[in-house]
């Protein structure tokens, strides 16, 4: 049974945010540059995954939904992240090929939402990911039926079983057909860094003349 014991009360949690400031002249020129230090700076504070970012995508309908994913490539193409092509990210991106990522370490008090179009990596690029994948994940790739009702964990487990014995110990696993990645390619960045008293810093990039890029600051 659900633990009933006494909970902090939700209007009553907050933190203090103290640990740095952040101003135009502090900024970068280019955002993936300012990205890219700071995702350093919050891999070496100790963040657990740093490379997560939440995922949000837009449906036919045009209802949101929003997951966690794992950032697998940034540079200057875009940010790229590999799921299954038959999942229901993967069907909204194609519907509306539009997305919003947030990545989120608290332990550099530090945000940063990146938004642009999407497009498809390429097949080169999905086959050379996957196979630096573990061949625990490759065989999960193909044993997953992701966003797809399932009846039990045994059945999972079962499917799972079916792909194990299909490529035996071969060590190559090839990629499924169904697997691949996308690529957002962003034409807006905001990074934002705790400040004492809610008066955060945020910083937005939006793309300026001649391939540049305009640094405005937004109230907090």
């Amino acid at each position: 049974m659900p633990d009933a014991s006494p909970r902090p009360s939700l209007a009553d949690l907050r933190a203090h945010y103290a640990r740095a400031a952040f101003s135009e002249t502090d900024a970068a020129a280019d955002p993936l540059v300012q990205f890219l230090a700071w995702f350093g700076e919050a891999a070496e504070a100790g963040a657990h995954e740093p490379n997560a970012m939440t995922l949000a995508t837009v449906g036919p309908d045009g209802r949101p939904s929003a997951r966690v994913v794992l950032l697998k490539e940034a540079d200057a193409r875009g940010f790229a992240f590999y799921t299954n092509l038959e999942s229901r990210k993967a069907e909204e991106l194609r519907a509306h090929p539009a997305a919003a990522l947030v990545f989120w370490w608290p332990a550099v008090e530090r945000q940063v939402r990146v938004e642009g179009r999407v497009e498809p990596v390429t097949a080169e690029e999905a086959d050379a990911y996957f196979a630096r994948r573990p061949r625990g994940s490759r065989l999960g790739a193909w044993a997953s039926p992701q966003s797809r009702p399932v009846a039990d964990r045994a059945a999972l487990d079962a499917r799972l079983a079916e792909v194990e014995a299909r490529f035996g110990d071969a060590e190559t696993v090839p990629r499924p057909p169904f697997w691949g990645g996308f690529r957002v390619v962003p034409d807006r960045y905001e990074f934002w860094q705790g400040r004492p008293s809610r008066l955060h810093d945020r910083l937005l990039y939006t793309p300026g003349g001649r391939g540049g890029w305009i640094v405005t600051r937004l109230g907090p």
